[in-house]
């Protein structure tokens, strides 16, 4: 149904026929992740199986995510309240998605008293508590969690705990076990919030709030097409204009390189493009 909306509505207002195809069947899928010379670029959404699949099957530049294990670093500098509606609203609001919060990282001067409190509003909520050792000393009854734990996306009301030494430990372990999607610091202290922003390795990384607002619509990208956690072109949520590349026109008039690497030769001089020379090309055809 969506797909003919699509077609409909783009086509009804001068796209060309065809732009647009619905694949369905697995052996379609393989099809296409062999049209290395057809398509420039595969922008997978869905499943951690199903992007792995599409990344290790095409020789096709693929943007996109494999998961979204999302950590919130609450620091001593911190204010309480902050916290505790950052975390809640991190893991809570909506945990199906791949910038929920998946682990939550407490300085260890400030787990005291925030980790009770917060405790209470996840139960309340449903979500289940998994912690280190110094966090089941605080916290009664809840699991512990295993090496597993820090490197599991639950994409659920589950939540793994870690009660940390301080801010470098904290950073080495978003760094060690994320996934280079979304982590975010909760502090006071400008120079801590650089600290992390700086230290951690991942496409977002937010100071004093949520991890959910990692989106396309909400960095004022226009409709969301895909997130890339890679490091080369495109990063983060990418809108429409985070598809396009760069493509360079050079319109001379008998230039040669030989003339400006000689001893004494002519020198390259840079500045702005004309507004006109899409015209002056055009006067160019008509010569």
């Amino acid at each position: 149904v969506l797909y003919q909306i699509f077609k409909e509505a783009t086509e009804g207002v001068g796209i060309p026929e065809e732009w647009i195809q619905l694949i369905e069947a697995r052996r379609e899928v393989r099809e296409l992740l062999e049209l290395h010379e057809k398509v420039d670029l595969l922008v997978p959404r869905g499943s951690k199986s199903f992007i792995k699949y599409i990344q290790d099957n095409s020789r096709i530049p693929v943007l996109g995510h494999a998961e979204g294990l999302c950590h919130t670093y609450v620091d001593k500098e911190a204010d309480l309240e902050k916290a505790l509606k950052i975390s809640y609203d991190g893991k809570v609001q909506y945990p199906a998605v791949c910038n929920a919060t998946e682990t939550l990282l407490v300085h260890q001067e400030i787990a005291e008293d925030l980790l009770p409190e917060l405790a209470e509003k996840y139960r309340k909520a449903g979500v289940e508590l998994r912690g280190c050792e110094r966090t089941r000393d605080i916290l009664d009854q809840i699991d512990e969690a295993t090496e597993e734990d820090w490197r599991t996306e639950y994409l659920d009301l589950i939540i793994s705990i870690k009660v940390v030494d301080g801010i470098k430990e904290a950073i080495g372990h978003i760094n060690k076990y994320g996934s280079k999607h979304t982590d975010a610091i909760v502090s006071q202290k400008g120079s801590r919030l650089l600290e992390f922003m700086t230290g951690v390795d991942s496409s977002s990384v937010m100071a004093n709030a949520s991890t959910r607002f990692s989106d396309g619509y909400r960095y004022g990208l226009g409709a969301e097409v895909g997130i890339s956690t890679g490091k080369i072109h495109a990063r983060g949520p990418v809108g429409l204009e985070g598809l396009t590349t760069s493509k360079y026109y050079l319109v001379g008039d008998g230039q040669i390189v030989g003339d400006y690497v000689e001893s004494e030769g002519k020198t390259f001089e840079h500045g702005e493009l004309s507004d006109t020379w899409k015209e002056e090309s055009d006067s160019l055809r008509e010569r």
